[in-house]
């Protein structure tokens, strides 16, 4: 009998922000904001001004707002209900086809490629989109839910500087929001699951500055996306992302394939698959 060869594959990650960087804007702004009778810029500038009224965290105060405005309005927020506002929002060009391509790619160069999401946003609004299963793990902002199963509270709530906690659950592979002890555990460079060098993070703004620096400073890669229809509001962001020396490349949210993304995204994954083998690296950190 004719024995299978084994390939040795390389294990790689793409970690991406949500909103303005698979979907246009944010999530909120489509259906559940509109579907309270609100106003979108009214909506986020209240937020603003109490996080500054109150010295407090915007993610924090933007997920009290949705729950106020939601419990005045007697329509309380529960896990399906978000998911269906996840189903009616837009994704960027290409998305939907995204994964599948970029994985077939990605095996042609001895990578298994796994992909990650570090949001601010809602997590069962993700769950709700039709990609949710590309995913190897979604990290993102999340309500406590009493017995009724309404939302009550914030159980998580990721915000600009501590997105980068996740990148190292990502890096040791810890799957879960809760687990700080094995987060916080020193293990050998070597012998973590998805080394930095083989990470990739793209992000749409200032909000994922702290993410692209650390994985840039740990030998990782960052891509900067902009909505192209949006191209004016997002110009200034972008050139400090590139001056400051935060993300390497930058291209339009645009997933199609041949796109300006989909080829700086094959040439990023090339090199990983490039250096990987020059240094002889293998699975699980082993050399």
């Amino acid at each position: 009998m004719e024995m299978a060869l084994k390939i040795d594959l390389l294990k790689a990650a793409l970690v991406y922000d949500f909103d303005g960087t698979l979907a246009p804007g944010n999530m909120q702004e489509h259906s559940f904001i509109p579907g309270l009778g609100l106003d979108v810029p009214t909506f986020w500038g209240e937020v603003k001004t109490h996080a500054r009224a109150h010295d407090a965290d915007e993610v924090l105060v933007y997920m009290w707002r949705m729950l106020q405005h939601a419990r005045d309005r007697h329509m309380p927020i529960t896990r399906d209900a978000l998911k269906e506002h996840g189903r009616q929002t837009p994704l960027f060009p290409g998305v939907s086809t995204w994964f599948d391509r970029i994985d077939a790619y990605a095996l042609e160069q001895g990578l298994e490629l796994e992909h990650y999401v570090i949001s601010s946003g809602i997590y069962e609004m993700i769950a709700g989109c039709e990609v949710f299963d590309k995913f190897k793990q979604v990290f993102a902002s999340r309500f406590l839910y009493d017995e009724a199963g309404c939302a009550t509270w914030p159980a998580v709530a990721i915000n600009y500087t501590t997105k980068t906690q996740f990148l190292f659950r990502i890096n040791k592979g810890v799957d879960n929001s809760w687990d700080n002890e094995s987060v916080n555990r020193w293990r050998p460079v070597d012998a973590r699951p998805v080394p930095f060098e083989r990470m990739v993070f793209i992000g749409d703004g200032e909000t994922d500055i702290p993410a692209m620096k650390m994985v840039r400073y740990q030998g990782g890669e960052a891509v900067a996306v902009f909505d192209a229809n949006k191209w004016n509001d997002k110009q200034k962001v972008i050139y400090r992302l590139i001056a400051e020396d935060r993300a390497q490349f930058v291209a339009s949210a645009d997933y199609s394939e041949g796109s300006q993304l989909d080829v700086t995204v094959k040439g990023i994954l090339g090199r990983i698959a490039q250096a990987a083998k020059a240094t002889g690296r293998r699975p699980g950190g082993g050399r």
